[in-house]
């Protein structure tokens, strides 16, 4: 065939798709996959599910929302993601530290806020 009679190859939308081109391509699919954790991102997960359960057992009030939500929002960055981000650990930090009243009844606290260094 003369280069101005050669058939091109169209690729139309490929997203959540896994594919491979070339002989020696190899295609791995990842989609739905939880991101890998390390061991200090798995210890802080249990800490911040253990928080989680502790608080559900106390009365809810305005800081017990707030970091019922925070910590939900720290679950879900790990779940997604493999890590929680430093923005994330700060906010944390924050609403743990306004939160001083909880956090002196339940020791599950007192683990989540060592384990990010407070």
């Amino acid at each position: 065939m003369a280069p101005s009679e050669e058939k091109g190859v169209r690729v139309g939308d490929v997203s959540h798709s896994t594919f491979a081109i070339g002989s020696h391509a190899r295609a791995e699919s990842h989609h739905g996959v939880p991101a890998p954790r390390d061991a200090a991102t798995e210890e802080l997960l249990a800490a911040v599910r253990e928080l989680r359960a502790d608080l559900s057992r106390l009365q809810r009030s305005e800081q017990t929302v707030q970091l019922d939500a925070a910590l939900a929002e720290t679950e879900e960055e790990i779940d997604r993601t493999g890590t929680a981000g430093e923005s994330r650990r700060q906010r944390l930090r924050e609403v743990l530290a306004d939160a001083q009243a909880v956090m002196a009844l339940l020791a599950s606290a007192g683990a989540v806020a060592g384990l990010l260094g407070m």
